[in-house]
């Protein structure tokens, strides 16, 4: 099935997508990995913040955020990446990572771009040009680590 990749700034995002970002972000993050934890963190509507959405059928099935360097200290940053359940083993994944690259690149020219990755998915990333920046620690009882690629 058709893939529909949408990539738009905090504000031309309709309330329809919006809620549907916030519904999945919660059924992923909070719900399906069980943690407890302040997902609306005051980022989502701020500074030049971009919302990529891959929807299917009228459903949102993968999405992530990009947070602009200015408001980042440098770096562009990747945050809230996800696949909805029903999203999966369809390759959507290395898609999403691609086209945020790409959203990236058309936004902010040759910055670079720092994610905090689940520290298990490092190779996932490092398929994307990701090297390690740090060591890795606990955020909400997973092992996360930065990663930065140039």
């Amino acid at each position: 099935m058709a893939i529909d990749w949408i990539c738009k700034h905090h504000t031309d995002l309709g309330k329809e997508q919006l809620y549907a970002v916030m519904r999945l972000r919660s059924e992923v993050f909070v719900v399906e990995q069980k943690c407890a934890y302040q997902d609306l963190d005051d980022q989502d509507l701020n500074g030049d913040t971009c919302h990529l959405m891959a929807w299917q059928d009228d459903h949102l099935v993968a999405y992530l955020r990009l947070l602009d360097p200015e408001s980042q200290g440098g770096d562009v940053v990747i945050g809230r990446v996800l696949i909805a359940e029903a999203g999966r083993g369809q390759g959507l994944g290395h898609e999403l990572m691609v086209q945020g690259l790409k959203h990236a690149q058309e936004n902010w020219p040759d910055v670079p771009v720092y994610l905090s990755a689940q520290a298990h998915l490092q190779g996932y990333y490092r398929k994307h040009g990701f090297e390690v920046a740090g060591e890795e620690y606990l955020e909400d009882g997973i092992p996360h680590i930065g990663m930065r690629r140039s």
